[in-house]
Formats: C-alpha cells, structure tokens, sequence
C-alpha cells in the first residue's frame, strides 16, 4: 500500500469539492506500524541470512554406498577443528562408503566413528581433511518460540536453508530401532528427505539440535535430537565406539512441576522427569521409586530434563550409587526424598 495516498474519508470529500481544510497527510499511526514491521522483517531476514552464511562453510551433503549395494543420502555437519561430523544413524546405517561434499565443492572420504540407533545419532569423522566447526549451544536453555534455522540438502538440493520456531521441547518420537528416542525438539522448520543429520541452529548460528524427521501427514510437524543428548551420545561414540548406558529401570518423561512448590522451594527448574512406570526387580524398584514420582535431582544438581539424567548414567556408572532427589505426591502432599540407586549397566 502506498501511504503517501492514505487519507481518511472526509479530507478526500473535502479536497475534492475544493475546500481550503487540512491537506491530505500520511496516517500517522499505519505509517508507524508498517514501519516496526518492516524493521522486524529486516532484522529476521538479516539473521537468517547471517546464520546461513556463518554455518555453510561446516554442512556436508552425505552421499552413502551400502554394503548391499543400496545407496543413500542425507546431511552432516563438522562440529570439531579436527573434522568429526555429527548426523543420523539412519543415514549411514549400514555403509560401505561414505562421502562428504561441501559447499566449496571439497569432497572427503568419512570413516565412521560409530552410531547409535537409540538417539539415531552417528559420529563421521573427515579422513585427509578438515574445515570449520560449528559452535554447539545448549538445548536446556531452550524456549518454545525462538527461532530455528535448519540446514541440510532436502531430495538432492544441496545446502537448503529453513526457518521457524521452536515448537516445542522433550517430545519422544519412535525410533528406526523400534525405541523411542527421548528429548526431541519439535520445530515448524520445514524438512524434507535429506536434511535428516543436518544441525537445527539457533539465531546466533549454534547448534541446538540434529535434524532427524518430519512426519509428512502433520503439516509443520519436523522434529531434531537435542543437542546436549546428541553431543554425550557422540562423546561416548568418540571414547569406546558405542553408547554405554546405565538404567534405573523406569519409564519417564519431562513433566512440568507443580508451580506451587517450585515457588515455595525457590527451585531452579520447572521441570523433572515424570516416573511412567518401574520395571519390576530394577535398580529403581529395589530403590522404591513408583510411578507418579518425579526425579528432580541427582547428586545434588536439578534434573529438568532426559539429558540432565544421561550425563549421569554413562558407562562409568557401573559400580557407583546413584543419590537422586525425588518428589513424591502422597495424600495430597508433596514430599521430598532421598533414595540411593545402583544402576545396572549394559
């Protein structure tokens, strides 16, 4: 619309009939509102376009030959100055071959480091090269509503970019394995095959999670694997070339807290892990957690979500006990426990 033209109905009658009142003006108020918007289309696009150029140099087009003669494709990203990649296990799963083609038209053998179907994370690792990492940020300190800039090569296109939000946090989504990976971040960032393993970043250009699904029938529905989940499972991809977990034996999910007590206790967090359920002869059962409890601590640091519970239960948790604070509603009170668990590790 051009505003210059903008007049109210009884300046235009009365300049048309050749009166001498108040000549035609811009609408003040319009004119103000379509200027902040296009301030803040600016400043959108600026960033978009900023986090786009700051993460081409490290996205790779992962291009798969199969042991069985299939082939495949999908995206990666450096995430070390000495050239290891991050993507999905779904992607190389199987490979015989490997390569990784960036935008500066660099393609480099991959060997792979180790995946891990259960968080459908793989770790590649560059062989005769490297290029520029990208900075890995925090997926705790994420907020339904901030922006996420996705980066892959969606059915061949290399080096696409998509924009959205964050739609939501600690989502659990079935794995290719059959289990569900847990802590996922649900985004409207557009993806399409071939993005899957590329990083979902923030608007400062870090990582904040690895683009793994979309589901096609839900419109806007494109889910990534936390970061914080994604960079322990690649540590210990890194160490000993698989994931060594511990269990407690439970069932559980984020759940927010009851805000009452969050307030009463001047807790840090807003969320725990909800107990679903406890495998019976577990660590946890023989612990007496139930189910309905939530876990909201572990050695005195706040649980507020899967990762938070992860990084406690590596392989080296075998042999130790396990303090966890536990919050528990009973006959309508919230009570505070102290429960030691020795977690079985496999």
């Amino acid at each position: 619309m051009n505003y210059s033209s903008v007049v109210t109905p009884l300046q235009s009658a009365s300049n048309t009939s050749g009166s001498t009142g108040p000549s035609p003006r811009i609408s003040e108020p319009q004119a103000t509102t379509a200027h902040a918007d296009d301030a803040l289309h600016d400043a959108y696009s600026r960033t978009v376009s900023q986090v786009a150029r700051l993460a081409r140099p490290s996205v790779a087009h992962i291009t798969v030959r199969r042991a069985d003669s299939g082939a495949g494709a999908g995206s990666g990203f450096v995430f070390t100055p000495d050239g290891f990649l991050l993507t999905n296990s779904h992607v190389v799963h199987g490979a015989k071959e490997i390569i990784a083609a960036f935008a500066d038209g660099a393609e480099y053998r991959t060997r792979l480091i180790g995946e891990d179907p259960t968080t459908d994370t793989a770790v590649l690792r560059l062989e005769g090269g490297s290029t520029g990492a990208l900075a890995l940020g925090d997926s705790r300190r994420l907020q339904p509503g901030q922006i996420a800039i996705a980066v892959g090569s969606p059915l061949g296109f290399e080096f696409t970019v998509t924009a959205g939000i964050v739609s939501a946090l600690g989502r659990s989504l079935p794995g290719f394995g059959g289990r569900m990976i847990e802590d996922v971040i649900q985004t409207d960032a557009a993806l399409n095959p071939g993005n899957s393993g590329g990083p979902l970043l923030d608007s400062a250009g870090r990582v904040i999670g690895v683009n793994t699904a979309a589901i096609p029938s839900g419109h806007g529905l494109a889910f990534a694997v936390a970061i914080n989940t994604a960079q322990w499972v690649a540590m210990e991809l890194m160490r000993h070339g698989r994931v060594r977990r511990a269990s407690l034996g439970v069932a559980a999910g984020i759940a927010p807290l009851p805000r009452r007590w969050v307030r009463a206790h001047d807790w840090p967090v807003a969320t725990g892990m909800r107990v679903q359920q406890v495998v019976a002869g577990s660590a946890a059962a023989s612990a007496g957690l139930r189910a309905g409890d939530w876990i909201i601590g572990v050695r005195g640091q706040p649980v507020s979500q899967l990762s938070d519970l992860l990084n406690w239960l590596g392989g080296d948790a075998a042999g130790r006990v396990l303090p966890l604070k536990i919050l528990r509603p009973r006959a309508g009170v919230l009570e505070i426990l102290h429960v030691l668990v020795a977690p079985t590790v496999h």
